[in-house]
């Protein structure tokens, strides 16, 4: 690989890591109520499932909500390893490597706001094309750094992913609190990252991805307790079983929140230890 050429990959990396953090900040998961926003209820009617019922019906849902999850990032994985290791679409794509982003964030954007609008198939179609689409951007990831490398910030991140969500999800704290910080601190970031956009000062930048791996961190805890709390009282007061079309564009709409958490925290980590080709 010529020194252009990596310089041009490392460099569509860090675009890369800039636009799918203000991605994250499009979305804004958890910060509408719930009942106003997916539609079930004022919080009047309260059902009498028992309490064995709902950490059934809970686990089934955060189990669709992994599911599709896992499925987003099988696929952005995959496409980006045939992108980047096929040179005709290689070629093709990195012309329109910039509006492929803003793309992504278009459909960010569409689900965020239009997901109570869709249909299940439809919001689960277009999570999937979001996936997708992010797999081809995902490419210059394999031109600008060693796949042994890759690899081992990819399970190192799984690790971290699921110990977080894990807390999450045991955790007998109320983890609100945090939401406010978090989101202050993730645009903090994204402003952070524009500014540094024009300085280019690696000191800056190392401090970025050193804060953003915290928030990132904090989000991932954050989000896996918020869908719980969304399941429960959707369940509880509004009567919703985890199978109606309502909770299954929830889960949907959680597994995006919990794959840009992911993808946010492995991109800072792979800044932080990744070993350039």
């Amino acid at each position: 690989m010529s020194n252009d050429h990596h310089d041009d990959s490392f460099r569509y990396f860090q675009r890369q890591r800039e636009h799918t953090q203000a991605q994250r900040g499009a979305l804004r998961f958890g910060d509408a109520d719930p009942s106003s926003s997916m539609g079930w209820g004022t919080g009047a009617r309260v059902s009498q499932t028992s309490e064995a019922d709902l950490v059934q019906s809970e686990r089934r849902f955060m189990g669709g909500v992994y599911n599709w999850m896992i499925l987003g990032l099988a696929l952005t994985g995959g496409t980006a390893w045939i992108v980047a290791t096929t040179p005709a679409i290689l070629q093709a794509i990195m012309p329109f490597f910039l509006p492929l982003i803003f793309a992504q964030l278009g459909l960010v954007l569409l689900l965020g706001f239009l997901i109570t609008k869709m249909s299940p198939m439809v919001a689960g179609l277009t999570f999937l094309g979001y996936s997708l689409l992010t797999g081809v951007t995902f490419s210059s990831i394999f031109l600008a750094y060693q796949i042994g490398s890759i690899a081992n910030v990819f399970l190192l991140c799984a690790v971290m992913f699921g110990g977080l969500s894990l807390y999450g999800t045991v955790t007998k704290r109320n983890l609100s609190a945090w939401g406010g910080f978090l989101f202050m601190g993730l645009f903090g970031l994204i402003g952070a990252m524009l500014l540094n956009f024009f300085l280019k000062s690696p000191g800056l930048d190392f401090v970025i991805s050193a804060v953003a791996v915290v928030v990132f961190a904090g989000l991932t805890a954050y989000d896996t307790q918020k869908l719980r709390l969304i399941h429960r009282q959707a369940v509880t007061e509004g009567g919703i079983g985890v199978d109606s079309p309502v909770m299954r564009k929830v889960a949907i709409f959680g597994a995006l929140t919990l794959y840009l958490d992911f993808i946010n925290l492995f991109l800072h980590l792979l800044h932080f230890l990744g070993k350039k080709r």
